[in-house]
């Protein structure tokens, strides 16, 4: 445990430091299936049948990829993409769901009906999180609840002060909010959509 307090303490016995220095490393982890899952979304825009979604859609990819954080809408004019084809829960083929669970710190080296039925739940139990969470109101987290609750959803808040993980979490939980069950992908890839390229997060 001296040696490898990372692979055998769990998270409560760390020091500050290594919180820091450990939730880092996770991050860095997950990072790497960012390019993978950005990748995915500009194969499937020939694949959107309406004109309209196929803009948004490089619209969006234009911009994350130049660096710049999405807004709220610039997500949510997407959600009929994630709904079915070509972004569906069910449309998800092997490799986007791998690169998915890796953004997720979840072992990718699962046959795809269990990587699959993982990623609904795991995206579930999150949205349901997320209106409990709306419901109570982001003013009622300590400082650490809020760094927490965006780490888990995929924001490197170790390096990011206060505020503006708060304001971060609250954009995330309109987009939560705003989604029905069946439009779950989104949230499952608003991990790194709206992430990516958050203000300070760039580790």
């Amino acid at each position: 445990m001296y040696l490898f307090p990372r692979q055998l303490l769990i998270q409560h016995f760390w020091t500050p430091k290594q919180q820091i220095d450990f939730l880092d490393i996770y991050h860095a982890l997950r990072k790497q299936s960012h390019p993978e899952i950005l990748g995915y979304l500009e194969r499937v825009i020939p694949l959107v049948s309406d004109a309209g979604l196929r803009w948004h859609m490089t619209e969006l990819c234009t911009k994350i990829q130049h660096g710049t954080h999405p807004a709220i809408h610039d997500i949510l004019a997407l959600r009929e993409c994630f709904s079915n084809h070509p972004l569906g829960m069910n449309q998800l083929h092997a490799l986007q769901m791998k690169a998915l669970s890796r953004a997720m710190l979840l072992t990718p080296y699962l046959p795809s009906f269990l990587l699959r039925h993982r990623l609904k739940t795991h995206t579930t139990v999150i949205h349901q999180l997320d209106k409990a969470l709306a419901k109570l109101g982001i003013g009622h987290l300590t400082p650490q609840e809020v760094k927490s609750a965006c780490y888990l959803r995929g924001l490197n808040s170790t390096h990011i002060a206060e505020e503006r993980c708060r304001t971060w979490l609250g954009e995330w939980l309109q987009i939560s909010c705003s989604l029905k069950e069946a439009e779950l992908s989104l949230l499952l890839h608003n991990v790194v959509l709206l992430s990516i390229n958050y203000t300070g997060s760039r580790r």
